[in-house]
């Protein structure tokens, strides 16, 4: 969902062509996770009797994660309750282009300010060392739960 404004009907919104920037170094091309032996990486995948809320983008362990666009960081995210899954139990919450939204598994380098585009963020935290054999993945979900996928 596009949260600014648009001026005519007939005039495209500015978020309709908003585009994610690379997330993860090594993966210029925000390559998503297809399938693997713990589900798709598809918005609206199932996770047993819920559905997967995100987006993921490849992303291997210890990668550094950048600014999509140029952003303002809101706060560290916590992502699981449980104390197994603690190594990555990290992510950051972001504003920026008209939208808000979630990058998960990110050990963000800090929390609050303003980043450009291209900027480093943070580091992609150990899936492996969670969930072995996994594709790891950056999980990118929308603040208010849309389905993200039109951004890349």
């Amino acid at each position: 969902m596009c949260v600014c404004g648009c001026l005519l009907p007939a005039v495209l919104c500015v978020c309709d062509a908003v585009r994610f920037g690379q997330l993860c170094s090594g993966n210029p091309a925000n390559t998503k996770r297809t399938s693997d032996n713990w589900g798709k990486g598809s918005y609206g995948a199932p996770r047993g009797t819920r559905k997967h809320l995100g987006l993921d983008i490849v992303c291997k362990d210890g990668s550094a994660v950048y600014a999509p666009f140029d952003v303002t960081l809101n706060g560290k995210v916590t992502v699981y309750t449980d104390p197994a899954k603690s190594a990555i139990n990290s992510g950051i919450n972001l504003q920026g282009q008209g939208l808000c939204f979630k990058l998960f598994y990110v050990n963000p380098d800090r929390t609050s300010g303003s980043v450009r585009k291209g900027e480093r963020i943070g580091t992609m935290m150990p899936m492996q060392s969670v969930y072995p054999g996994i594709t790891s993945h950056v999980h990118v979900q929308m603040c208010d739960k849309s389905n993200p996928t039109q951004y890349f």
